[in-house]
């Protein structure tokens, strides 16, 4: 009996033991199978060295790349608004423009003052502006130095494939560049004064292609905001661009001799037109822009000093312009040359415009102009769906167009134009303009002419 019960007790301690160890066993197995398979997770995710002259790596989780991140505090920029932090500027862009997808990082909180700089490419492709913070430019014309170009603040030269972004301020300090007595309104009594008058565009880009500029806030530039010159391929969306309504001649974004332009879902408030297209202009879609206090969205001023302009297909579209002096516009000098041709004006919403419909043949700033028979020819316009109000000290619809060179197949349809005061509307006005309104206006357009006009003696127009 004793033997017995030891006998069952031996055994259980054995199978106990037999139990542990296979359990043991078991648990190591799974162990090792979980964390191998964590390891061999761990060792293909981890990230590439940087590159040894980037400031820091930064992972780009839509492209699944690491990119090289060239901090402009890293080259020596203070960013205390008051330094020059130009010679820092241009190290970091020198890197950053040698280094595959990289970006120029101007870091959230600081301000940077620098002066006039021509940033030169060619670069590798893929290259980011990458602005958080604010770039300041120096303090009005006595703070600019002797040497340095009076017309330009910023340029970018032979650049393809950069995108200038953020959340940051470009700030233009142009108060004191208003103020010279030779800019209009200024001087003695309001008028003009003689004197240097040359002012900085803010951000030029020159001979470049494929950019994209977005999400920016710029302000008060002495003059142009933003201008691109023999560009290709230009997208700008999301920008915020102010200045004063009385500050002179600041355009928010002004193109010339540029196609295959998108302008975007943009706020512009200034004191001249918040995007004008000039000569050599082709393929343009502006949409979705907010436009005023302002002079509104121009086509022009074309044929300056008798030259000849080019610009076609230009669309307008889906976008509001308030308390301005004008709407959409069409502006040209007399004794130029060229065409304005296939543009279209749609869906655009007038709040308060002096002249929400113009085209001016006469385009003239001061009252000295000589009466010439050429003139860039202007056809081929298309206004639909164009509503709103309209300031009473002009017409609604100003077409003035050449004596020689007559505007013709101007188009209007869904064009509703109301006095913001009062119960009178003025009529429209028109010269030699011949047309057709598909509906009928408010306030109704009978001063078109019907038909073509006669065919030109070559001398006078100069087809594109």
């Amino acid at each position: 009996m004793e033997f017995s019960r030891a006998f069952v007790v031996a055994a259980s301690i054995f199978l106990c033991f037999l139990l542990v160890f296979f359990c043991s066993r078991f648990q190591d197995h799974e162990y090792h199978e979980e964390h191998e398979h964590l390891h061999t997770f761990s060792r293909i995710s981890l990230p590439p060295s940087p590159a040894p002259e980037a400031a820091s790596p930064s992972y780009n989780g839509h492209s699944s790349i690491y990119t090289a991140v060239f901090n402009v505090r890293s080259f020596g920029a203070v960013g205390d608004g008051v330094t020059d932090d130009t010679q820092a500027f241009k190290m970091a862009w020198d890197t950053a423009c040698q280094a595959e997808s990289a970006t120029l990082l101007v870091p959230h909180g600081n301000s940077f003052m620098i002066q006039s700089t021509i940033f030169t490419g060619p670069c590798k492709t893929g290259l980011i502006f990458q602005i958080e913070g604010t770039i300041m430019a120096p303090d009005g014309p006595s703070s600019w130095p002797q040497g340095n170009s009076r017309r330009q603040w910023l340029v970018f030269y032979r650049i393809n494939e950069m995108s200038m972004q953020g959340g940051g301020v470009i700030d233009g300090r142009g108060e004191k560049w208003w103020d010279l007595p030779c800019k209009p309104h200024k001087g003695i009594d309001g008028r003009t004064q003689p004197g240097p008058c040359d002012s900085p565009v803010a951000i030029r880009f020159f001979t470049s292609s494929n950019l994209t500029v977005q999400g920016l806030k710029i302000k008060n530039s002495p003059q142009f905001h933003f201008r691109f010159d023999n560009c290709q391929n230009v997208h700008i969306d999301l920008l915020n661009i102010k200045a004063p309504a009385e500050s002179p001649n600041t355009d928010g974004i002004h193109i010339e001799n540029t196609n295959g332009v998108k302008i975007y879902n943009s706020i512009v408030s200034n004191g001249d037109d918040c995007v004008s297209i000039g000569a050599g202009c082709h393929n343009v879609d502006i949409r979705n822009i907010t436009c005023g206090p302002s002079h509104g969205i121009s086509i022009g001023s074309l044929g300056i000093r008798n030259s000849r302009a080019c610009v076609s297909n230009i669309t307008v579209t889906d976008s509001i312009i308030k308390h301005s002096s004008n709407g959409v516009r069409i502006k040209t000098w007399q004794g130029g040359s060229g065409s304005v041709s296939e543009v279209t004006f749609n869906n655009i919403h007038m709040d308060t415009v002096r002249n929400p419909i113009i085209i001016d043949q006469y385009y003239c700033l001061t009252k000295g102009c000589v009466n010439q028979t050429s003139a860039v020819l202007i056809s081929h316009i298309l206004y639909t769906n164009i509503k709103g109000t309209y300031d009473v000290r002009s017409p609604p619809m100003h077409f003035a167009c050449s004596d020689s060179v007559p505007c013709t197949n101007l188009t209007l349809s869904e064009v509703e134009l109301l006095p913001s005061k009062g119960q009178i509307m003025m009529n429209p006005f028109c010269w030699n303009a011949y047309g057709a309104s598909q509906t009928l206006t408010i306030p109704p357009l009978f001063c078109l002419l019907e038909g073509t006009s006669q065919p030109l003696p070559q001398t006078q127009v100069d087809k594109c």
